[in-house]
């Protein structure tokens, strides 16, 4: 009976995933979307509030994010076993779709229709990416610290194009280095955000510490 359920929690996490791969495009931060909607707010495998800190993992994690995401829900759900028909469904279809475009991209690739095509796919998916951006935000971003270091980081991506790998080491050594200012002056210290639920009739408008 267990072997039963357990092979039923396997199928249910490969063809999730099988889905998920071919149906987002523009790549792993497109998918974050999908794969909230189906792994957390469907299926409850992952809690809304740990996915900013799966996203943040999967993203500085050698390899695509989207894998990454799905290695990580899969071995949260059912080990390792969950893992690998997490990351077999998430890759099996878009590497058979890849491959059969591969084939025929040369054929018509100067093809007007195709053309259009993409750059309407672009425009897609630069919406995904901000859609998956936002849903980050909202549980990375709890506090003015944790804003700042975000802000921070954007301008030195875009106007002195640091290297990304540096903004994560940067970012780390940040984050230490405000937890460890704000315990010496005696001032709260948050590592994730907080919602206490509120009182019938009252909104709850969460808190923001230096």
């Amino acid at each position: 009976m267990l072997r039963s359920k357990n092979n039923a929690l396997l199928f249910d996490l490969f063809w999730t995933f099988c889905r998920i791969g071919p149906v987002a495009f523009g790549g792993g931060y497109a998918m974050i979307p999908v794969i909230e909607r189906e792994a957390v707010a469907k299926r409850q495998w992952l809690p809304e509030s740990e996915l900013g800190e799966l996203l943040t993992v999967a993203g500085t994690a050698p390899g695509g994010v989207g894998v990454n995401a799905a290695a990580f829900i899969g071995y949260r759900t059912a080990g390792i076993l969950g893992a690998i028909a997490a990351v077999a469904g998430i890759t099996l279809p878009t590497f058979l779709i890849v491959f059969l475009l591969g084939i025929g991209y040369s054929a018509f690739a100067e093809h007007a229709k195709v053309a259009a095509a993409l750059q309407g796919i672009h425009g897609a998916v630069i919406a995904l990416i901000a859609a998956a951006a936002y849903k980050m935000a909202k549980t990375s971003l709890f506090d003015k610290a944790t804003a700042g270091v975000a802000a921070v980081a954007l301008l030195l991506l875009i106007w002195l194009k640091v290297h990304p790998a540096v903004l994560m080491v940067l970012g780390v050594a940040a984050g230490i280095a405000i937890v460890r200012a704000k315990k010496k002056l005696g001032m709260r210290v948050q590592t994730e955000k907080t919602a206490p639920p509120a009182s019938r009739g009252e909104t709850y408008y969460p808190e923001y510490y230096i």
